[in-house]
């Protein structure tokens, strides 16, 4: 009778601890999932595209070669 009542004894002790282990798991599970969720729905933000302005200038295309020209001019004056 002794071991019949151990064996009994163990199957619940084994019950219990696979009921524990569940438990567990659902609980790690759900602090999981809450976590994941904690800040909420927000709306994504694009942050604005910085365009730089085009620059044109009509003296600054024709200025560096006049001024190569004067000097190679000199050059060749000086000769």
């Amino acid at each position: 009778m002794g071991v019949c009542r151990r064996l009994c004894e163990l199957a619940v002790c084994r019950k219990l601890e696979i009921d524990m282990k569940k438990i567990a798991l659902a609980a790690a599970l759900s602090v999981a999932a809450s976590t994941a969720f904690a800040g909420g729905v927000v709306e994504p933000t694009m942050e604005p595209e910085v365009v730089k302005a085009a620059t044109t200038s009509s003296s600054g295309g024709i200025l560096i070669p006049l001024l190569l020209l004067v000097i190679v001019a000199a050059a060749v004056s000086s000769n």
